[in-house]
């Protein structure tokens, strides 16, 4: 619960952000968060502590992956507040909305809990595909909206960066209202559907495949078309003359590959279109695609030159595949030097399993990040800096929801989460626009009265294990102020 003011009629007025609604007797605010409950304001949805989450049957994620688990959901103490519902302190320089002290092991520790409203913010997706998705730094774009744009590719993954103050704010409030809604629904774990400029239409949902142009992606490479010939070069030793394995970045030949000299592989007149970089690796020899190894081709032989009568010979056999074994055939040449398609060997075929077998499931991530600084901090300390070079010398713990967090190096307290280790609709927003999101303070209580924290509002963990502070609201749709 907040503080609101009683105005005009029965409405009371919402001080949870600066949109300060007026809110009428059984409606929601603007953000779907806060509602008027006969006169008092109260937080739409319950506020999550873990252990009242499993007692109702809900899921969670393990705080700590490997090792040995003694059963217990979090090691100490045995409820761990998160700030899921705990509401909104607006402006921050009030406490934050749960200082809550435990003992862990003997040891005095506080918690401080707030949902955090974050204009700077933003989410870095990674989409496991060879598939081309567009240019680096082309626009990606939501209903229409630029809201973000690609950035340099990964091992076997495309990036997208999304977000930002400058796609909230610095637009049209179409483009702030659509890049609020969709980074709520992509940290939310939802679908969303993006149009890159000059190239594809992608579905993209946390740790759920991507839908390129309409086709769910099954496999990330194995690795570029180098690294495939290292890996699979002695399974094909003594099976096929040669291999070409097609890939976007490097292109690997077998007979010229150290792999390939390593075996005693003889040279077989192969001649590669592109730009020989080292022995059997090759760059650009075709244009980004959603085609054979990421590129824009279908068929492979394109990619090859005449071959060398000097080294080749009729008979000679090639396999070609691409990064993820989805597309592979099998040539022999004929009395012209010719490459002429032939059926597959099962031993060659069972390489080209083995490839698609050792490829990882295509899968997206998308990573929340924000910054907490400016006022947010001041809600759990009257001197914010110190909080920051708490959270630097690791003293202080940040969470998400519970969940773990990275902190980046350097100033402010700016960080990114898992969105698919927290709990279902951590999430929401006000129409600034900005996303709210949960994140916890832990550290000692000495310590966190030495950074100047707001002592005086500090309760027991116990005050909580009541419903008495949980006055949920049920939502009804279409509601508003």
């Amino acid at each position: 619960m907040t503080d609101a003011t009683v105005a005009a009629g029965d409405k009371i007025r919402c001080d949870a952000c600066p949109v300060m609604c007026y809110i009428k007797p059984g409606a929601a605010g603007a953000c779907d968060r806060y509602a008027n409950q006969n006169g008092e304001l109260v937080r739409v949805d319950p506020h999550i502590v873990l252990e009242r989450t499993v007692s109702h049957g809900g899921r969670l994620v393990p705080f700590q992956a490997g090792g040995d688990w003694d059963g217990k959901l979090v090691h100490e103490p045995s409820v761990f507040v998160t700030a899921i519902g705990a509401g909104t302190t607006y402006p921050d320089y009030k406490p934050a909305p749960f200082i809550v002290s435990s003992e862990v092991e003997g040891v005095d520790m506080v918690t401080v809990v707030t949902e955090g409203i974050f204009s700077y913010c933003g989410v870095k997706v990674k989409i496991d595909t060879d598939r081309y998705l567009g240019p680096e730094t082309a626009a990606v774009r939501a209903e229409g909206e630029a809201i973000g744009h690609v950035t340099t590719s990964e091992y076997g993954s495309q990036m997208l960066s999304l977000g930002g103050v400058h796609h909230l704010t610095g637009g049209s409030k179409k483009e702030g209202r659509v890049t609020c809604d969709a980074l709520m629904d992509l940290s939310n774990c939802k679908p969303v559907e993006l149009t890159i400029d000059g190239g594809a239409t992608v579905v993209v949902q946390a740790g759920r495949p991507p839908i390129v142009n309409g086709i769910a992606e099954e496999r990330m490479r194995v690795g570029c078309g180098s690294a495939t010939i290292g890996m699979f070069a002695k399974q094909w030793h003594g099976k096929v003359d040669e291999v070409v394995v097609v890939d976007d970045h490097i292109t690997g030949v077998l007979s010229e590959h150290q792999a390939g000299k390593l075996l005693d592989i003889p040279d077989t007149g192969i001649k590669m279109k592109g730009r020989r970089s080292t022995p059997g690796r090759y760059f650009q020899v075709a244009d980004p695609g959603t085609g054979w190894g990421g590129t824009n081709i279908s068929d492979p032989l394109s990619v090859l030159g005449p071959f060398n009568p000097k080294e080749a010979r009729p008979g000679l056999t090639m396999l070609m595949v691409s990064t993820t074994g989805e597309h592979a055939a099998y040539y022999e040449l004929d009395e012209a030097l010719r490459p002429i398609e032939k059926q597959m060997p099962p031993d060659l075929q069972f390489s080209v399993e083995r490839i698609q077998e050792n490829c990882e499931p295509a899968l997206c991530t998308v990573l929340f990040m924000g910054g907490a600084g400016g006022s947010l901090r001041a809600g759990v300390t009257d001197n914010p800096v110190r909080l920051t070079r708490s959270v630097k010398d690791a003293l202080t713990r940040v969470t998400s929801g519970g969940a773990p967090v990275y902190v980046w190096p350097g100033g402010g307290i700016t960080f990114m989460v898992d969105v698919t280790q927290m709990p279902a609709g951590a999430f929401g927003y006000v129409p600034t626009p900005a996303l709210v999101a949960p994140i916890e303070f832990t550290l000692k209580l000495s310590d966190y009265a030495a950074l100047g924290g707001h002592m005086d509002h500090v309760r027991p963990l116990a005050s909580l294990r009541d419903n008495s502070d949980f006055r949920p609201m049920p939502f009804i749709p279409g509601r508003r102020a």
